[in-house]
C-alpha cells in the first residue's frame, strides 16, 4: 500500500521540478530579452540625443549625412584656424571628425566636444573634479559650419537686393522676376515697422540695416529647417554678435533727449531722477540681451521639439505611434516656418522701436 503512495509522491515532485525548472527558463529568457530591449532603447536614445546635438551644434566640418556601420561621413571639410604661438591654419580632416589627433607643426590638437584643445600625441584630455577639461585652449578663428551658413546667405542676399536693384531701373521702378516677391516685403518693412516705430523724417538711415536683418535672420532660420543640420540663430553667439550691432547703433545715433531720459529723467522730482538712473542704465543693456535671449531661446526650442517629434517614430516602433509622430511632426514643421518669419519680424520690430526711442524728440 506503501509503494504506489510513494511512486506518486515521487511522480508529483518530478512534474512539479519540472514545472518549476521550464518557468525559471523562461523567467530567465524573459529577462535576457528585457535587457536586450532596455540596451537597444538606450543605445538608440543616445543616437538620438547625438543626431540632435550634432544640429543644435556648430562643427569644424559640413557633413550632410553619415553612415556609422561603415564610418563613412559625406560633405566636406572647412578650415582650421587657430592662435597658439602663431597662426596656424589647417583641414579640419586631420580630425578626422574627433577621432584623431592633428599634428602641426610638432604641436597637437585634438577635437573634443566639439572644441579644439592643445594636447600630447595621444590625445590625452585632464580633467578637474567636475569632470571639466582642463587643457589649454588656442584662441579659434577657424571657419566653422555657421560661418559659411552665413557668408552663403550673405551672398545669396547680396545677388537678390542687386537684381532687385537693377529690376527698378530697367523697368521705370517696376520690378519683375525675383523682385516681385522681394518688393512686398521691403515695403511691409518700411511701411509696417520703419515708419511707425521711427517715424517718417529718420527712418531712411536705418533703413538698410532693417531690411538686412530682417531677410538675414529669415533665411537663416529657413535653412535651419532643412537637413542640412545648420543652426545659426540657435547659437546665442551669432544672436549675440546682431543684438551687439542693434546696441551699437542706437548708442551711437542716439540724441540729446535719449540721454536726458537715462540720465537724468525730465517730469520728475529731482530725488527720482537719481533712483531711476541707474534703472535707465541697466534698461539701456537689458534691451539688447532680452533680443539675444529671445531669438536664441525660441529657434532652439523649436529645433528640439521638432526633432523630438520625429525621433518618436523610431522609439515607437508601431504603425499608430509612428503615424501620429509624422503627423504631428509636419504640423509642428508647418508651424516652426511661421515662426521662422516670425523671429525675424520681432527682432526687426524691436530693433526699430529701440532706434525710435534713441530719436524721439522732446514733448
Amino acid at each position: 500500500m506503501q509503494k504506489p503512495f510513494i511512486v506518486k509522491i515521487l511522480f508529483v515532485v518530478v512534474v512539479l521540478l519540472g514545472f518549476t525548472t521550464a518557468y525559471a527558463q523562461d523567467v530567465e529568457e524573459n529577462l535576457q530579452t528585457h535587457e536586450l530591449t532596455e540596451q537597444e532603447d538606450s543605445d538608440k536614445k543616445s543616437e538620438i540625443q547625438e543626431y540632435i546635438n550634432h544640429h543644435l551644434l556648430d562643427s569644424y566640418d559640413f557633413t550632410f549625412f553619415s553612415d556609422e556601420e561603415a564610418g563613412k561621413y559625406y560633405g566636406f571639410p572647412l578650415p582650421v584656424i587657430i592662435f597658439d604661438d602663431g597662426l596656424k591654419v589647417f583641414s579640419s580632416s586631420k580630425f578626422n571628425h574627433g577621432e584623431t589627433v592633428a599634428e602641426v607643426d610638432g604641436n597637437y590638437y585634438k577635437l573634443y566636444h566639439n572644441n579644439i584643445y592643445k594636447t600630447d600625441a595621444a590625445g590625452t584630455i585632464n580633467y578637474d573634479e567636475e569632470g571639466h577639461a582642463t587643457n589649454e585652449k588656442p584662441l579659434d578663428f577657424s571657419i566653422t559650419k555657421n560661418v559659411v551658413t552665413m557668408i552663403l546667405v550673405s551672398i545669396l542676399m547680396f545677388f537678390l537686393f542687386r537684381a532687385l536693384a537693377k529690376s527698378y531701373k530697367k523697368n521705370n521702378g517696376i520690378p519683375k522676376g525675383v523682385g516681385r516677391f522681394l518688393e512686398p516685403l521691403v515695403l511691409f518693412v518700411r511701411d509696417e515697422i520703419a515708419i511707425p516705430n521711427i517715424g517718417e523724417k529718420k527712418y531712411k538711415k536705418y533703413m538698410s540695416f532693417l531690411l538686412t536683418i530682417f531677410f538675414f535672420i529669415w533665411f537663416l532660420n529657413l535653412l535651419g529647417m532643412t537637413p542640412l543640420g545648420v543652426n545659426v540663430t540657435g547659437n546665442i553667439a551669432v544672436t549675440f554678435g546682431l543684438a551687439l550691432i542693434t546696441f551699437l547703433i542706437t548708442t551711437f545715433t542716439a540724441n540729446k533727449n535719449y540721454w536726458a531720459h537715462i540720465f537724468w529723467m525730465p517730469g520728475v522730482p529731482k530725488l527720482m531722477r537719481i533712483v531711476l538712473a541707474p534703472i535707465e542704465l541697466l534698461g539701456m543693456f537689458i534691451k539688447p540681451f532680452s533680443l539675444m535671449i529671445r531669438l536664441y531661446a525660441n529657434m532652439t526650442a523649436g529645433h528640439v521639439v521638432l526633432m523630438s517629434i520625429i525621433a518618436l517614430m523610431f522609439i515607437f516602433k508601431n504603425w499608430l505611434g509612428s503615424s501620429l509622430s509624422f503627423g504631428l511632426a509636419f504640423g509642428l514643421a508647418i508651424l516652426e516656418l511661421l515662426v521662422a518669419a516670425l523671429q525675424a519680424y520681432i527682432f526687426t520690430m524691436l530693433s526699430a522701436l529701440y532706434f525710435g526711442m534713441a530719436n524721439e524728440e522732446a514733448h
